[in-house]
C-alpha cells in the first residue's frame, strides 16, 4: 500500500493534535484507542486500527503521570505502529511489538525533551 500526499498530510496534523492532547491531556486525543482508530480511518483500514488500538489501550491502561514520574509515550507508540500495521499489512502483534519499544523509547525522549527545557530557560 502506498500512503498518499494527503493522507501525509492528514497524519501529521492528527500526530501534532495527539502529542500535544498527551502534554495537555484534555481531549484524550494520545490514548492509544482514539489514534489507531483515527490514523486507520485515514489509511482506509478502520478495523485494524480499531483492534490494534484496542489491544494497545489495554496495555497502557496502567501507564499513568504521577508526581514527575513520565509514562510512556503512548501516542507515539500508537501512531508509529498502526501506520506500520496498516502500511505493512502485519498482523496485531507485530504491531504490539513495534509499539512497546516505542513507547519506551517515547518515554526517553520526553525526559530528555523537558530536561533540556530546564536547562536552557
Amino acid at each position: 500500500m502506498e500512503i498518499s500526499t494527503l493522507q501525509i498530510i492528514a497524519i501529521f496534523i492528527f500526530s501534532c493534535i495527539a502529542g500535544m492532547g498527551s502534554v495537555l491531556d484534555e481531549f484524550q486525543t494520545h490514548r492509544p484507542l482514539i489514534a489507531c482508530t483515527v490514523i486507520g480511518l485515514i489509511l482506509g483500514d478502520l478495523k485494524t486500527g480499531v483492534m490494534l488500538g484496542g489491544t494497545l489501550e489495554l496495555i497502557a491502561l496502567g501507564w499513568m503521570n504521577v508526581g514527575a514520574a513520565q509514562s510512556p509515550d503512548s501516542a507515539l507508540a500508537s501512531i508509529i505502529s498502526a501506520i506500520l500495521v496498516i502500511v505493512g499489512h502485519q498482523s496485531i502483534a507485530t504491531g504490539i511489538a513495534i509499539a512497546l519499544p516505542v513507547a519506551a523509547a517515547g518515554q526517553v525522549l520526553t525526559v530528555f525533551a523537558r530536561t533540556i527545557t530546564v536547562v536552557f530557560q
